[in-house]
């Protein structure tokens, strides 16, 4: 993502300015890595870092934009020039109301308008860098799943595995992209059951889902896997969301609607009767966020473009039961896709 190409999304959203304060919107617009500290003003003529002095050696080595160190209200009183007779955007899922309050009364001659989803959208389509960046916490997150998958026995606790994977991200200078999910027997029935101190059992399956964050970016990969040997009937959920899953993967190139990758992973799990037990969308894209555009559900109106990097991720949750989830990342190439997780897939 360019600058010049936000200032063309900020003419097409009717604004003059945008003042910048997600941290990943930050980063991805600056370069620092620190952007929970950072705010950003472009404007037609000028793109400007703010940060206070905690960051004045970091932010003149990383970011690629002109900084400027001060804090709040000289933050605001600094930028008021630039800003004056502007109308000026400001990201409305981010901004808090007392920070809006404070623009309000330093920007009193400035227009402020509420925008959702601007930069969001033009960080959809990853550069090659970012594909590079994403691919490598990828592989890290491949590797310390290797590493705890032998863990993976009965008599073990849920929490020893993630504490294994975790350990072994940050050995490796990365850090968990998210609550590590391991979810066991019965708990599997369980989307986001992150690891507890259940004890797992011969005969189980156990989904693990996790990523790894390295540099900034992440990944997000989930696996499905057996103690022993599991019952016929989850055996045959784990066959079903596997189909569903594949199809769904071999299906994706530029030109497709999320929406209805969405539909065909779900259509294949209605015929086995699980249509139901498929209890969130297929996917989301991955980046700096560990969600983010485009969305993979029903009423999502994106379309897949080269250069997105996606989940595939259909399961199928049953209630006192058990559970199975399936998770690629994947990358939209210009004729098709590249499957960027690598760890096998068991025969269950």
């Amino acid at each position: 993502m360019t600058i010049n190409a936000l200032r063309e999304a900020m003419q097409q959203s009717g604004v003059d300015a945008m003042w910048i304060s997600g941290p990943s919107n930050v980063r991805a617009i600056s370069g620092f890595t620190h952007p929970k500290d950072g705010k950003v003003l472009v404007t037609a003529q000028e793109a400007t870092l703010f940060t206070d002095a905690r960051y004045t050696v970091q932010a003149r080595d990383e970011s690629r934009l002109p900084q400027v160190v001060a804090r709040p209200p000289e933050t605001y009183e600094l930028a008021a020039q630039s800003v004056k007779g502007q109308r000026v955007g400001f990201e409305a899922e981010h901004l808090t109301v007392a920070n809006l309050e404070d623009l309000r009364k330093y920007w009193p001659d400035a227009t402020l308008v509420p925008l959702r989803g601007v930069i969001e959208g033009l960080r959809a389509v990853k550069s090659e860098e970012e594909i590079a960046a994403v691919q490598a916490a990828q592989d890290l997150a491949d590797r310390a799943f290797a590493h705890a998958r032998p863990m993976i026995k009965a008599g073990v606790r849920e929490w020893d595995v993630a504490l294994a994977i975790e350990a072994f991200l940050r050995q490796e200078g990365a850090e968990n992209a998210f609550d590590v999910i391991v979810a066991s027997g019965p708990r599997g029935a369980m989307p986001h059951g992150a690891a507890s101190m259940r004890v797992m059992q011969d005969g189980e399956l156990v989904t693990v889902d996790m990523g790894a964050r390295l540099n900034g970016y992440h990944s997000d990969m989930t696996r499905t896997v057996a103690i022993g040997t599991p019952s016929s009937e989850m055996r045959r959920v784990y066959h079903a969301v596997l189909e569903a899953e594949e199809a769904a993967v071999k299906a994706v190139k530029p030109g497709v609607r999320a929406a209805d990758l969405d539909q065909l992973a779900r259509d294949i799990l209605t015929g086995h009767g699980l249509g139901e037990a498929f209890a969130h969308s297929l996917g989301h894209g991955v980046g700096l966020d560990v969600h983010e555009v485009p969305g993979l559900r029903g009423s999502s109106e994106d379309v897949l473009k080269p250069g997105m990097i996606i989940t595939i991720e259909p399961g199928a949750y049953l209630p006192d039961v058990g559970g199975v989830r399936i998770e690629d990342l994947v990358l939209v190439t210009e004729d098709g896709y590249r499957v960027m997780s690598h760890s096998p897939k068991e025969n269950v």
